[in-house]
């Protein structure tokens, strides 16, 4: 894995142990493929991170530099993925956040995942917290999915859906979830809890797809689902508990036009 570490605009040998991200997760992050030596999606993922970080008051990198740095890191990978952690930098002991923090940010390059025809899901019994200030930005705390993978992995599952505290369903630990009732596609919102995928916003914007509340019935009753993320694509799912789904052909239609737009996720 190759790393690079910056504070502000210059490089730095390691993470300072006063980091509020290690500390408090106080930072955002962004996952993006690499295709072809370069990320088909990176305006999206510097957007959503822009927004993210308005919401917390964090100074982001200057963004000449940012796209210099990432463009460095894809060249001569065909198929790869990209991490960018953003965090609040250094600051003291407490909660406080200082008013001028340098901000520190990490680069890292990952082997791409093997590819995926279709996936089981599991449900989550750990549920996702109701708050509507870090809700849809992609923040650095994670301790929900961390515990909610660990699910998946004792259910011997590929993803798991979690709910919230009422019962609706959000998400997959790590993916956005799509159902299809038989006369269009339905998302569930993220303005209380969730992360407002990059993949997610394609899909909203170029199918006929809309968010809604989603319950767990509705979602059995599903004529299709599928999952989706910005390093995978989309990916069918085949089995939740009992249910199963057969092959779709109104997801091979949205695969074929997400391959368009993305020829990394093909």
């Amino acid at each position: 894995m190759e790393t690079r570490i910056f504070r502000g605009g210059r490089r730095a040998g390691g993470i300072d142990p006063g980091d509020r991200g290690l500390a408090y997760g106080d930072g955002l992050f962004e996952t993006m493929r690499v295709h072809r030596g370069g990320i088909p999606w990176l305006d999206a993922h510097l957007l959503r991170l822009q927004r993210g970080a308005a919401r917390l008051a964090i100074e982001l990198p200057e963004e000449g530099l940012l796209r210099t740095e990432i463009a460095t890191m894809c060249i001569g990978r065909d198929a790869a993925v990209l991490k960018l952690i953003v965090t609040r930098g250094t600051g003291g002991r407490g909660y406080a956040p200082s008013a001028h923090s340098e901000p520190t940010w990490l680069l890292s390059l990952h082997d791409a995942p093997l590819p995926m025809q279709e996936i089981d899901v599991a449900w989550c019994k750990t549920t996702l917290a109701d708050q509507p200030m870090l809700a849809g930005i992609k923040h650095c705390n994670r301790l929900e999915q961390v515990l909610a993978r660990r699910e998946v992995a004792a259910a011997n599952a590929d993803e798991g859906l979690m709910c919230d505290a009422p019962g609706n369903v959000v998400s997959a630990t790590s993916a956005n979830l799509f159902i299809h009732d038989g006369d269009g596609w339905l998302t569930p919102e993220v303005d209380r809890s969730g992360v407002a995928g990059v993949c997610r916003d394609w899909l909203l914007r170029h199918a006929p797809a809309r968010e809604t509340v989603l319950g767990r019935d509705t979602v059995l009753r599903s004529s299709a689902i599928f999952l989706c993320n910005a390093v995978r694509g989309i990916l069918p799912v085949r089995r939740l508990d009992a249910r199963e789904w057969p092959a779709s052909t109104e997801i091979r239609d949205l695969q074929r036009q997400l391959a368009d737009a993305h020829p990394g996720l093909a």
